[in-house]
């Protein structure tokens, strides 16, 4: 997959990269069809405890790729309902992850970049990063990213922006909630966010991103109320959570913080 690298080091941290500088890692079939790929077969490694997205070079990524717009505008309905299908899947591929993600984004982010950007549990970018959907510019709409960007920032802050086409500076990313945080470098403060979840147990950091998806947009009544009871009481009988009690009683580390331990961790979970 020459347009996306994959690396997983011993701490189980999986790294896809987006590598189409020449093209500020703007997304076309190809790149969209490796992403889905990738993550498909990512999901089911157990050694994998994080996965960190992002863009070689100065962008992460420009959006779509204009020789693949051009070829859009060329394609009937049903061929481009197929084509946005792809698009739709690889968002919620991402945004159904199972174990944690952190987005890293330096340079540009347009378009549908902030779909990605969105999905991930974690977001950092740069002082400099600048985002925008871009999309009315050219008579198109932000439409597959749409529900995603909406969960991030907001309904009200997504009309304006969808609307405008404005670029979105990165302090202004960080109050709408697009971003989490600004860094100088991104690597030492992705270092810091990748060290706090390897805290974490593995299996009660995707129990955690499944039940957070189901109670997202459930009211307050008797069915949450027996979701959320039933999701702790199936977390309380897990080998891992017996050890993870286990091993904060006996002050020591949990048995999946040893492989992934590092300098900055403190003396509990």
């Amino acid at each position: 997959m020459q347009s996306l690298l994959m690396e997983t080091d011993a701490r189980g941290i999986c790294r896809l990269t987006l590598n189409r500088p020449q093209t500020a890692n703007a997304f076309d079939e190809q790149l969209i069809s490796d992403l889905i790929d990738a993550l498909e077969h990512l999901a089911t490694l157990r050694d994998c405890r994080v996965l960190v997205l992002q863009g070689a070079g100065k962008h992460f990524s420009a959006g779509a790729d204009l020789n693949w717009m051009q070829r859009q505008a060329e394609m009937d309905y049903a061929t481009n309902v197929e084509d946005a299908a792809r698009l739709a899947k690889l968002m919620q591929v991402l945004d159904e992850f199972p174990k944690p993600t952190i987005a890293l984004v330096q340079g540009a982010a347009y378009g549908g970049a902030l779909g990605l950007i969105c999905c991930c549990d974690v977001a950092l970018a740069t002082d400099s990063a600048r985002f925008c959907l871009s999309e009315v510019k050219l008579g198109l709409i932000p439409a597959v990213i749409s529900p995603y960007v909406c969960r991030s920032i907001g309904m009200r802050q997504a009309r304006r922006y969808a609307l405008t086409a404005e670029t979105i500076d990165a302090f202004t990313a960080l109050q709408l909630g697009l971003v989490h945080q600004l860094a100088s470098d991104l690597c030492s403060s992705a270092a810091t966010i990748i060290d706090a979840v390897l805290q974490g147990g593995p299996e009660a950091q995707q129990q955690c991103k499944a039940l957070l998806a189901k109670v997202e947009d459930k009211s307050f009544d008797d069915s949450l109320r027996i979701l959320t009871t039933r999701a702790i009481a199936d977390a309380r009988c897990t080998s891992e959570a017996h050890e993870g009690m286990k091993a904060f009683f006996e002050k020591r580390s949990a048995n999946w913080r040893l492989s992934g331990a590092s300098s900055t961790e403190g003396q509990h979970g």
